[in-house]
């Protein structure tokens, strides 16, 4: 390339999203776009439905890092949704998604569910949640949540299964997926029990968690097997993308917790759901504002 040429621009399109946009909201995100330096290709974003619309931007790579930070911080200001995929993204034709389960495919941490009946629910959910933060080693957090457990009757087990509070928009998303031909999974960090569940309901490919040990009806405190933590997260991954003849760049994986970041990074699109701030601040895509069924405006199959 000759010293007075300039890097190439790349093309980018800019999600908008939000229960309620408005035009007032679309104005600023377009203003910002060209403030930037970000070449719009429309004079106004491209309305895909009420809750949802496109800009399409162009600018060199080099600033994709910065670009991204400043939308993070524009979407945290407006209280939307700013999620920016190159154009050869958008188009990527994916195969697989992977979920995580406890505040991303249903409303509540599972542990937290079980402390509450064992009579330890202030306890749990306090380390629960700095886990999530980040501030807690994963595993050992487990451990130390998990022995408060002991003793409890595996009677509640189905009694909290049944009454799961599902994640807005998650049957659509996981019909939807499933309809594209999708291979879905859930990787939890949580309890096998439950996954399964939500595997035989909603009909999932694939649920990889955590087993309670139970003995003479009562919780041990203990897991058979290892733990499912972050790395197991990417194995798993990277296993069911192997057996299924899938490309990484194929899968789509989604959580909100610290110990989702490795399956985030790992896999082709990884989007932060409702997440931690930690876990929106190092993730590169994030959804904050609307159901699991957002992700459909991503995906090039429904473009």
């Amino acid at each position: 390339m000759n010293s007075t040429d300039k890097p190439a621009l790349q093309a980018f399109i800019l999600f908008i999203m939000a229960p309620q946009l408005t035009i007032a909201q679309l104005k600023t995100v377009s203003d910002f776009c060209r403030s930037g330096q970000l070449l719009v290709a429309e004079v106004e974003p491209i309305k895909v439905n009420e809750q949802c619309y496109q800009l399409h931007l162009k600018f060199q790579s080099e600033k994709l890092a910065s670009v991204t930070v400043q939308f993070k911080q524009l979407a945290q200001q407006l209280q939307l949704d700013l999620l920016l995929l190159s154009a050869t993204e958008q188009q990527q034709r994916r195969k697989l998604a992977v979920f995580d389960m406890d505040s991303t495919l249903i409303k509540v941490e599972v542990m937290d569910e079980l402390a509450k009946r064992a009579g330890v629910g202030d306890q749990v959910i306090a380390i629960t949640a700095a886990t999530m933060r980040g501030e807690l080693d994963f595993d050992q957090s487990f451990e130390q949540r998990l022995g408060l457990l002991k003793g409890l009757s595996d009677q509640v087990l189905a009694d909290i299964a049944t009454h799961l509070p599902m994640m807005e928009g998650m049957q659509r998303l996981i019909e939807g997926l499933q309809a594209l031909g999708y291979k879905t999974a859930i990787l939890s960090g949580g309890f096998s029990y439950f996954a399964e569940y939500l595997q035989a309901k909603y009909k999932f490919d694939y649920a990889y968690s955590n087993q309670l040990e139970v003995l003479d009806g009562k919780v041990t405190g203990r897991v058979v097997g290892n733990i499912v933590n972050g790395e197991r997260k990417v194995e798993l991954l990277q296993q069911i993308a192997l057996k299924e003849g899938i490309d990484l760049q194929e899968t789509i994986s989604v959580g909100d917790g610290a110990n989702d970041l490795p399956m985030l990074a790992a896999a082709g699109l990884g989007i932060a759901f409702h997440a931690k701030p930690m876990v929106r601040e190092q993730a590169r895509h994030c959804i904050s504002t609307l159901g699991l069924d957002a992700l459909l405006y991503l995906l090039a199959e429904q473009g």
